[in-house]
């Protein structure tokens, strides 16, 4: 028996649609707007806060929710908030302490802010280049913890990343939910703040079934939504975890593996 037509493309963003360079292609493009012919609803899920994401909604006419903070924050192309979910207060300032503790550079973001204590840390520039945006710098985080929608440990030892991420779950449990956006950033967040949430939310918006979803992406925080879908596939560049988790897999964000799963696995 044939599965389900698929009705909806959840794509993560960097290191699935994006290359390495965080260049959307041209194939990239393309592979949207044939989705869109063949009446294929596409939305983008990031950890990425969402005016870090509005390069490309012109782009790819996007017209679904952007689901920004790994599902922390839904907002429409226009940029306007649907509905966001924050860390609870009191846990915010333990969780900054863990990831400091554990020698992580920290961000904080808070509704279209995010905040930094050193401008010139780890990662910040390349960031900042990559949303298109500075952060603001602060003194401390005691003014700006509350209301906030992800804290970040950055770190270029990939070890004390995961480490970090697993070690948030198992002292805050139920309170948060963290997992590795990149290799070097541990992004903890509210705990339904995560891509399968997001997958869930678009199912409800769309009342598409799961099973006619279709999910891609390269980075642990993209199995949960793995789980959620009819048809997961993996990026190249993503790890053999990441990959054993999805049903496909197709080839690197450098060689076009968007595009190429878009048309493979996909389109009818």
């Amino acid at each position: 028996m044939a599965p389900p037509p698929i009705r909806l493309l959840l794509a993560d963003v960097d290191g699935t649609l994006v290359t390495q360079d965080k260049v959307l292609t041209d194939r990239a493009i393309s592979a949207v707007a044939k989705l869109r012919q063949a009446g294929i609803l596409f939305a983008v899920t990031s950890g990425r806060p969402p005016r870090g994401m509005s390069m490309l909604i012109e782009p790819l006419e996007l017209s679904t929710p952007i689901a920004a903070f790994n599902g922390g924050l839904f907002a429409r192309p226009d940029m306007s908030v649907i509905e966001q979910q924050v860390i609870p207060d009191e846990v915010t300032p333990d969780v900054i302490e863990l990831l400091h503790a554990r020698g992580m550079s920290v961000w904080v973001y808070r509704g279209a802010d995010w905040f930094v204590l050193d401008p010139k840390g780890p990662h910040v520039a390349r960031e900042a280049w990559t949303v298109r945006f500075d952060p603001t710098q602060v003194d401390s985080f005691a003014a700006v913890s509350d209301g906030t929608a992800k804290v970040v440990g950055v770190s270029d030892d990939h070890d004390a990343v995961q480490q970090a991420a697993a070690a948030a779950r198992e002292r805050f449990g139920d309170h948060v939910s963290a997992s590795r956006s990149q290799p070097y950033y541990a992004d903890v967040t509210h705990p339904d703040a995560n891509k399968g949430g997001v997958v869930r939310y678009l199912s409800q918006t769309y009342n598409i079934p799961a099973e006619q979803i279709a999910t891609i992406g390269d980075m642990p925080n993209d199995v949960l939504m793995f789980a959620r879908s009819g048809l997961s596939i993996a990026m190249g560049n993503a790890s053999h975890e990441v990959q054993r988790a999805a049903r496909r897999v197709t080839t690197t964000n450098q060689d076009e593996g968007f595009a190429n799963a878009v048309e493979r696995f996909v389109l009818p």
